[in-house]
């Protein structure tokens, strides 16, 4: 791959998440519970024509800010109208503009050092956590980009001394809070408070008392920014709301900080595989270690030192720990990989990486051939008998001679991720499609008939459907809401396949390895007489 010098290798960045996004789109619907859930909380804000305050089954929605949704919106009003393609490309976008802004930070740590600004971005897109969460509608790719916006601001202020990028670093915290809340800041602050750490050294002139003034007035804008949505919104939205946004979002992410116990050392241990196949290349390790200790005076390894291991350090002492928590670092680590590649270019080829490529392969290829043991795996679809094929064709590419080791890893890890998605999530794609279920739904609505929800309802059917009315949740006994609604119809849920006749179901479909079936009156006598299981739930909302 010959690139231009000191130009983005913007056709490579497009065509990778082209052929990512793609590939996602063909093989697997947006997925409940949380896939579905802000794109029904886009869908009702849409629908009401209320832009200022999320909302969520017929109730103002707290848990997220509404940049996505925002997003979202645009994107509808842009194409002329609601459609489910626009959203699930919203973040191959944005892991697009990433890519730029990590080639940017690079061309500005190392600006002599080219290949390490063509590196970087390649390293961050295929790095196997970045590729998945690029194709998925979550806020990590966002809160991603928004912190990166911002860690460019602080860089060109160190190197620059002016105080316009001030401005654009309030500009990244408030999008920030707007995107994901307050957590922004533990992928801003570090790398703000330890300038003089990563920044300073002879023959660059930084007044520190200015440098901290400006981190404060960037500070200040940045919630200037957030309350520019939420005062109104809390004034609009109601007492319930406001003290939501502003008391109750804080206390709910202390109470989710509990949610997913895991062990301090939890993300240490994960990191080979969130940022595979780089971390199991034995000799890039090596030549992360000589670069750690040649070039510790480094500006650039230590702002993306400063930035990482912050990170990581404070979400390994927080509790509760999710993968993606970690996504918007995976930058920094694209930029001391893309550094070490450079300057200590590794001998011989991957062979590790490419070993677990054939070995993931084969695993597959056992599984795939061997009922019994998917049966023992729990796994709820069957597995196609070539679903080791793109593994073992990634392995061989890795292993081969065709350009770089850098090129040849890259390629590979994004062939197994496409592999993945076919051969894996598209089988399952039947249970967690919600567009039988939510069609169906808005049929009985169009008809005036009131729905209710067995447990808690994440409007998990409410964008397939494009419902207009709020389904009633029901906690107690769905038997009496159906006697006490005779016109009504009911979601319920059952683990095993049993034969469903007693209950004279409307409809039954296979959701998140249960059953879901909608059904009315007929059924309430078959319902006191069979226990349900509750509704499935979401890890978070």
């Amino acid at each position: 791959m010959k690139t231009g010098v000191g130009r983005p290798d913007w056709l490579l960045w497009l065509g990778w998440l082209a052929l990512l996004a793609g590939v996602a789109y063909l093989s697997r619907p947006v997925l409940p519970l949380d896939e579905t859930r802000y794109l029904a909380v886009a869908w009702e804000m849409w629908l009401r024509g209320d832009f200022l305050v999320p909302f969520k089954n017929g109730e103002a929605y707290s848990h997220k800010p509404p940049l996505l949704f925002w997003l979202i919106h645009a994107g509808w009003w842009l194409a002329g109208g609601v459609n489910e393609w626009w959203p699930r490309f919203i973040m191959p976008l944005l892991a697009l503009a990433s890519a730029w802004m990590t080639w940017r930070l690079a061309r500005r740590l190392w600006p002599e050092a080219n290949e390490t600004a063509h590196l970087a971005p390649l390293v961050l897109l295929s790095s196997f956590l970045w590729l998945l969460y690029s194709q998925a509608l979550m806020f990590d790719v966002l809160i991603a980009a928004c912190a990166l916006i911002g860690l460019i601001a602080l860089v060109e202020a160190a190197l620059t001394g002016r105080r316009r990028w001030w401005g654009l670093f309030g500009l990244s915290v408030g999008l920030g809070v707007l995107a994901k809340g307050p957590a922004i800041l533990v992928h801003l602050l570090p790398a703000a408070l330890f300038a003089p750490w990563w920044a300073g050294h002879p023959g660059r002139e930084i007044k520190w008392s200015r440098w901290y003034g400006g981190v404060g007035i960037g500070l200040l804008l940045g919630v200037a920014l957030a309350l520019a949505w939420a005062i109104p919104a809390g004034l609009h939205g109601g007492e319930t709301y406001r003290n939501a946004i502003f008391w109750g979002q804080t206390a709910d992410r202390m109470v989710e900080s509990f949610a997913h116990r895991r062990p301090v050392w939890w993300y240490l241990a994960a990191l080979p595989v969130f940022l595979f196949p780089w971390l199991v290349w034995p000799r890039l390790l090596g030549a992360l270690a000589r670069t750690l200790r040649s070039d510790i005076q480094d500006t650039g390894v230590r702002f993306s030192l400063t930035w990482f291991v912050s990170a990581l350090l404070i979400f390994s002492l927080i509790s509760g720990k999710q993968p993606h928590y970690l996504l918007p670092e995976f930058p920094a680590a694209a930029l001391l990989i893309a550094h070490a590649l450079t300057r200590h270019p590794p001998a011989g080829r991957p062979w590790l990486p490419a070993l677990v490529f054939v070995l993931l392969g084969g695993a597959l290829f056992a599984i795939a051939l061997n009922d019994s043991l998917q049966v023992r795996l729990h796994w709820p679809a069957a597995i196609p008998a070539w679903a080791g094929l793109p593994f073992i064709a990634a392995g061989l590419i890795a292993w081969s001679r065709l350009g770089t080791s850098p090129q040849r890893l890259a390629a590979a890890m994004l062939l197994a991720v496409c592999g993945l998605l076919f051969a894996l999530f598209r089988p399952l794609a039947p249970a967690y499609d919600t567009h039988a279920i939510g069609q169906a739904l808005a049929r009985q609505q169009a008809l005036g008939k009131p729905i209710a929800h067995m447990g808690k309802y994440h409007a998990q059917f409410h964008f397939s459907g494009r419902l207009a009315q709020a389904l009633t949740p029901v906690y107690t006994d769905i038997a009496d809401w159906l006697e006490q609604h005779p016109d009504g119809v009911a979601v319920i849920y059952f683990d095993d396949p049993i034969d469903f006749t007693a209950y004279q179901p409307l409809l039954v479909h296979p959701f998140r390895g249960s059953f879901a079936l909608m059904v009315d009156q007929r059924a309430a006598a078959a319902l006191r007489r069979i226990p349900l299981i509750a509704a499935p739930e979401s890890p978070g909302d």
